[in-house]
């Protein structure tokens, strides 16, 4: 017999399912949908049992209340025995003070045996002898095993404090100086600090003079940006590096390229020197950093392993690890250059990391990257225009400022590309993208009376 009453079901999408499932269960819990889940009894049983073992055990038993020793006088098996009367006690309500030594003569304990029902009194003697000392938390010392393991625990426990940073005078500029037709991306000083080079977009490398800013020299021979500088403190050479794959060996005597190092397959960003051996670093688009030996321009080693661009190279000669760089997949390697292998990978970033820096006293290095510095670098330019000034110790920012960009370039050009510390570390050259090159000197008219520190320790205080 055929059902009539069979009506066809209208097929629907799985997407239009999904809606309407989300909907059901929107409409189900919309009545409870701003209350907080309550709280496990267990678990708050248990948080306060372990907070109590952790930071209470070493005292908590320590010192008796004189609750506790009220409630061991008045024993509930005593009732409907007649009220113990004590002596200069008034039964009105009146009180009058006692004698010492009726007053200890009255003192008792009333026990009480359920079996016979008998009741006991005991004298003061006896209870002085069963009350238990009463000490003073400020005189209690646990033992030693516990005094030990209390002590690691609140040391543990207790909360950094966050140093107070250093006052330091406010930095303003004083000088600009134009020559370049492109955005200057790099820069070096000189090893005697008479004299310092920039690279630009538009190929060239000039030298100019510390003291007075004027140009000394040009030197052309890239067919690239210009994106590295490197000057050795060993001899008259000056190395540079751009986007057309090459590595160039800068004579100074006779201003002429006198060696070329090739194996990049892209465009090479950095360059560093090795403070010792004659060996010179560069990392670039192909995510390696290649050691060159300077005077026989043989390739060392490929220190490859990054996933991204090698923008930064820091170098160290006093330990392990001698060479460390900074990529953009957001990792910082620290590298065995004896062996020519990575000894660690650093991750603590989350976004590229653009540019590194060697404390050069402590076993330190900082590393800048968008999202923030870690181990903070004194001075920090942005592609903004701005500057922030960090003390080292405390991280704290002392100061801001915004670089202003020479007259008739756009707004949109004021970004520092790359800055830098003269060697005594009193002059500062920032290389920005409205072609200029700023210096920058501290104000020597500042005291902390006209310039006041301001400093409010953070709340939060993370490691990483």
């Amino acid at each position: 017999m055929e059902n009539v009453n069979a009506q066809t079901v209208e097929l629907q999408s799985l997407k239009r399912l999904t809606f309407k499932s989300l909907k059901r269960s929107f409409d189900l819990f919309a009545s409870c949908h701003a209350q907080r889940t309550p709280a496990d009894p267990n678990c708050i049983r248990s948080r306060t049992a372990c907070k109590i073992q952790d930071e209470y055990r070493a005292v908590k038993d320590s010192a008796a209340f004189c609750e506790n020793d009220e409630a061991d006088v008045a024993s509930p098996s005593t009732e409907g025995a007649p009220p113990l009367a004590l002596p200069s006690f008034a039964h009105e309500g009146t009180y009058t003070q006692p004698d010492n030594k009726v007053a200890e003569s009255a003192l008792a304990i009333v026990t009480s045996n359920p079996a016979s029902g008998e009741i006991k009194v005991q004298g003061a003697d006896s209870i002085a002898a069963m009350r238990p000392v009463i000490t003073p938390l400020s005189d209690y010392k646990p033992p030693e095993s516990c005094q030990t393991e209390s002590a690691s625990i609140l040391r543990r426990l207790r909360p950094s404090k966050w140093p107070r940073p250093v006052w330091h005078r406010p930095w303003e500029n004083y000088r600009v100086i134009s020559g370049h037709l492109g955005p200057v991306s790099s820069i070096a000083f000189s090893p005697g600090n008479d004299w310092f080079c920039t690279g630009s977009w538009d190929r060239t490398i000039k030298i100019w003079d510390r003291a007075s800013g004027q140009l000394k020299l040009t030197l052309t021979g890239h067919i690239g940006k210009v994106r590295g500088l490197a000057v050795s403190s060993r001899s008259p050479y000056l190395f540079s590096a751009g986007d057309d794959k090459q590595v160039k060996c800068w004579d100074l005597e006779r201003n002429e390229v006198i060696r070329s190092y090739h194996g990049h397959s892209s465009g090479v960003y950095c360059l560093s020197l090795h403070p010792r051996l004659e060996i010179l670093f560069s990392g670039g688009g192909d995510s390696v950093c290649r050691v060159w030996d300077i005077r026989t321009r043989a390739q060392v080693h490929a220190l490859s392993g990054h996933d991204g661009s090698v923008c930064s190279i820091a170098t160290q000669a006093a330990m392990d690890p001698q060479v460390i760089t900074g990529s953009l997949d957001t990792t910082i390697k620290l590298w065995d250059l004896a062996a020519g292998k990575s000894m660690s990978t650093l991750t603590f970033h989350k976004k590229s990391v653009r540019a590194l820096a060697m404390h050069p006293f402590e076993y330190s290095f900082a590393s800048a990257s968008a999202d923030n510095i870690k181990k903070f670098t004194l001075p920090k330019g942005g592609d903004n225009g701005s500057i922030w000034f960090w003390d080292w110790k405390s991280g704290h920012n002392f100061q801001k400022t915004q670089t202003k960009v020479q007259p008739g370039s756009l707004g949109c050009e004021a970004g520092i590309y790359a800055l830098s510390y003269d060697v005594t570390g009193t002059r500062l050259v920032t290389c920005e993208a409205d072609k200029t090159i700023k210096m920058w000197k501290e104000d020597e008219d500042a005291t902390p009376e006209t310039h006041p520190l301001k400093f409010k320790p953070p709340k939060d205080m993370r490691r990483f």
